[in-house]
């Protein structure tokens, strides 16, 4: 895959604000917040396989971690992360040069008026049925003699033919916790000494929930 000049860093969702331009325009905005990344695995195509940099985000007690993980983050000295992830270098940072223990920070990395895509995971919203989850506006009317039937899914095929039921049929199940990419978000304000990044609209995931922001591939 060809080197991408782009810049990604994961943080955490704040909330959603508004903020007002000169003209009295109301924004709605996303409040990010990206403290420094620390590197606590480098990552290459000779020993593993493809070059990448392993980033933890935000902190907790040692304790809540396992042995082998612990000693693993320990040869940072930089703490322990809440969240352990990775960046892949043949996409992003096709430039620099990382070791153990280095930082990335959001000064610098990117300008109100860009273009930034947010990836996270989707609020779950459990097990739901067919009316909440795919729109449906329900099987029958409430007349005519109709028996405690009202959000039903209804028929899902023949017995004839096909004889079974298609893959990926809008059915009740598990709604949301997956994966989303919000993309062609407008950066509005970068305030590096708070580590946050608003963003025009909303993001997915809930509130303090992790975020990965990276360089938008929409021109």
């Amino acid at each position: 895959m060809k080197a991408m000049s782009g810049k990604a860093m994961y943080g955490r969702k704040l909330g959603m604000t508004r903020l007002f331009t000169e003209q009295g325009e109301s924004v709605p905005v996303t409040a990010l917040e990206f403290p420094p990344n620390v590197i606590f695995q480098v990552k290459t195509a000779e020993t593993d396989g493809y070059a990448a940099v392993q980033v933890g985000v935000g902190s907790q007690k040692p304790q809540r971690i396992n042995k082998p993980m612990t000693k693993h983050l320990a040869k940072a000295k930089k703490g322990f992360p809440k969240a352990v992830r990775e960046i892949r270098l043949d996409r992003f940072f096709a430039d620099a040069t990382f070791n153990v223990g280095d930082e990335i920070v959001l000064e610098g990395l990117f300008e109100p008026g860009s273009k930034v895509d947010v990836i996270g995971q989707s609020i779950g919203k459990g097990f739901a049925g067919v009316i909440k989850r795919h729109g449906m506006k329900g099987a029958q009317t409430n007349t005519h003699g109709t028996h405690e039937y009202f959000r039903h899914g209804g028929s899902i095929g023949c017995r004839k033919f096909p004889g079974r039921v298609f893959k990926n049929k809008r059915m009740a199940g598990h709604m949301g916790d997956v994966r989303v990419m919000q993309e062609g978000l407008e950066v509005i304000a970068v305030r590096p000494e708070e580590n946050v990044l608003l963003v025009r609209g909303s993001v997915p995931g809930p509130k303090h929930g992790t975020v990965m922001v990276r360089t938008s591939r929409r021109k």
